[in-house]
């Protein structure tokens, strides 16, 4: 470059050679200014995107689902009751000590015999358990169980006056009692919702539906009592029990004839026409 002579700089404005700033297309005269308005104004004018749609999470307890869950139940079992076969609040205390890892079906085979034999609360707190385990021993565990309804009968008598208490705290005292067997005296004989039995199908079908995840009876009876409203705490476990014996088996549940097919995502469903969750499961 000869000495002394200075390159022409670009101006600031960026018109030196009639360029619009940010673009490479030559300007018209007299026509940036008139440009630049309409582009801003066709930027104003364009209708913005719709945002996009919130997909709600799933919530297994929500308030509609477990309505839901409960009505199906009711259509299915509207009148169910206790399947164990009792004629007063003792036989079915009795009765449900003795189904703890047995069957009610075994247990109604075992109990009439047992109540001829021995027709009132005195009559089988005058036993020693060793008298009572034979009469019991097919429902398994039979030691333990001659224990606990020979304790719970002389305790009956001797605190009680012959009465079965119709209180929580008070059954909770008596031998081979909990909240499970309470709940069932208390709920089935005497119609007081304290609580929700939590025997092994209520245990599995409410892990089965996401109604809880704990595995602790009395942790699930917590969660169950929470989102199931009181005046269903009673009917709500016996329609479980009837639906884990019937249709929701262990073993093979029948999920292709169940109404509560479409509601539940456990993970070892036989057929399943939703998602299934790995967790939903026992």
């Amino acid at each position: 470059m000869p000495r002394g002579v200075v390159p022409r700089q670009p101006a600031r404005t960026g018109r030196q050679d009639k360029v619009r700033v940010g673009t490479g297309t030559p300007a018209r005269p007299g026509r940036g200014n008139a440009s630049a308005a309409a582009l801003e104004g066709r930027q104003k004018s364009a209708p913005k995107p719709a945002p996009a749609a919130k997909v709600k999470a799933y919530n297994p307890v929500a308030p509609e689902r477990v309505t839901e869950i409960l009505k199906r139940l009711d259509l299915l079992y509207p009148a169910v009751t206790c399947a164990l076969t009792h004629s007063s609040a003792w036989e079915l205390l009795v009765a449900t000590i003795l189904s703890a890892q047995s069957t009610d079906v075994n247990v109604n085979r075992v109990t009439p015999e047992l109540f001829r034999q021995y027709p009132t609360v005195e009559a089988f707190a005058a036993l020693e358990p060793e008298q009572l385990e034979p009469d019991v021993r097919s429902t398994g565990f039979f030691r333990n169980k001659s224990k606990s309804v020979v304790g719970a009968a002389k305790r009956v008598v001797a605190e009680f006056g012959g009465q079965v208490p119709d209180d929580m705290e008070k059954l909770l005292t008596l031998p081979g009692v909990a909240r499970k067997t309470a709940n069932v005296v208390l709920g089935s004989w005497f119609k007081k919702a304290e609580g929700v039995v939590v025997d092994t199908h209520v245990h599995r079908i409410s892990r089965r539906l996401e109604l809880t995840k704990q595995d602790d009876p009395q942790k699930i009876e917590q969660d169950l009592m929470r989102i199931i409203p009181r005046e269903k705490w009673i009917l709500f476990s016996h329609q479980i029990i009837w639906h884990g014996r019937g249709l929701c088996i262990a073993r093979k549940p029948k999920c292709a004839d169940c109404p509560l097919e479409n509601l539940c995502h456990a993970g070892d469903k036989t057929w399943s026409t939703v998602d299934m969750h790995k967790n939903a499961k026992t």
